[in-house]
């Protein structure tokens, strides 16, 4: 099983737009993918909401694909908690991962694809070394969430390519 994770909790957020555009070409090579947003979850405490993604998504994954926006020259502190909370050996230990920074700036969230790799490695998390950093995401992704370069969709399909591989 490989989920997706929408890394904010932002309402109609370039995120999840990014996320679902990588769910659905997951979708075209695998039928046991999934798509988690964050939005109107309340993960920055162990209950229910966090629970029910343990239990639905994140204990059965065996690899997973970050979306990560800049948020300070980092992730968004809403996943940071949703970690922090989880029951970590049963959801993240000696798994894969997948990180793509998204950022409107011009480095694609480089600090942030940087500290989450160090998060996941304390997780023993074994990450993908194709970390995709998208800048200026508002001239690479529309509203739709349909890519507007085709250097973009290019490169976006070899990292899937390499992850499916990992």
């Amino acid at each position: 099983m490989l989920t997706i994770i929408s890394g904010t909790n932002r309402n109609d957020s370039m995120t999840l737009r990014v996320a679902t555009l990588y769910y659905n070409i997951l979708s075209q090579h695998t039928d046991n993918v999934h798509l988690v947003s964050l939005e109107n979850r309340n993960v920055w405490e162990t209950g229910t909401d966090l629970t029910q993604l343990e239990d639905q998504y994140f204990k059965p994954s065996g690899k997973f694909v970050f979306v990560l926006p800049e948020y300070n020259g980092s992730i968004p502190g809403i996943l940071k908690l949703m970690i922090d909370n989880s029951d970590i050996r049963n959801c993240w230990w000696y798994k894969k991962a997948m990180l793509v920074g998204v950022a409107d700036g011009r480095a694609g969230n480089l600090r942030g694809l940087d500290h989450m790799t160090n998060i996941l490695h304390y997780l023993r998390v074994n990450v993908l070394y194709n970390k995709l950093p998208i800048s200026r995401i508002n001239e690479e992704i529309d509203m739709e969430g349909n890519i507007l370069k085709p250097a973009t969709q290019l490169v976006i399909e070899q990292q899937i390519e390499e992850f499916l591989k990992f």
